[in-house]
């Protein structure tokens, strides 16, 4: 059985540009209302938690980290129009980190809050002037959004994680 795409909810016009900047705080942080946002899932993770994995096959919390920073990359960009640099890894997406051969756990939570804070400054510029989007108003505000619901997504990934690495 297939399901129709409903068309999503009109942005209404107007927004207060102020609103991205607090979307994009509710998903990374500080403090969300609904638990850890991703900053606060990742603040306690040890190293040797990190690399661990939780089955062969499945995502260890470096991996979803900066699985994370890549596409908060590809936002800032896509929101700044500024082509992307290399990222810290080649490749895309998901990048293989069995343990710290490649990255170390603070090296990759570098890259997150690096990538997490370029994202914050663009929402910001753009919000004063400082900086210009080709995209639209509706654009932004659905990167915006799509990147804080990829934030909580994996922040709750995280947590269940650490929960399974604590048995």
């Amino acid at each position: 059985m297939s399901v129709a795409m409903k068309a999503k909810t009109a942005i209404p016009a107007g927004l207060d540009p102020s609103v991205l900047a607090r979307v994009v705080e509710e998903g990374y942080g500080p403090g969300a209302w609904h638990g850890a946002d991703l900053r606060a899932a990742l603040a306690d993770v040890s190293p040797q938690l990190a690399f661990w994995r939780p089955a062969p096959g499945r995502h260890n919390i470096a991996e979803i980290a900066l699985h994370h920073a890549y596409y908060t990359r590809s936002v800032w960009g896509q929101l700044s129009g500024t082509p992307a640099e290399p990222f810290v890894l080649e490749g895309d997406d998901w990048f293989a980190l069995p343990d710290q051969s490649k990255l170390t756990w603070p090296e990759i939570r570098a890259v997150v809050e690096a990538e997490q804070g370029r994202l914050a400054t663009v929402i910001a510029d753009i919000r004063v002037g400082r900086a210009q989007s080709s995209l639209t108003d509706a654009e932004r505000f659905d990167l915006v959004l799509g990147i804080t619901c990829h934030a909580v997504y994996h922040a709750g990934q995280v947590q269940l994680i650490k929960r399974l690495g604590a048995e």
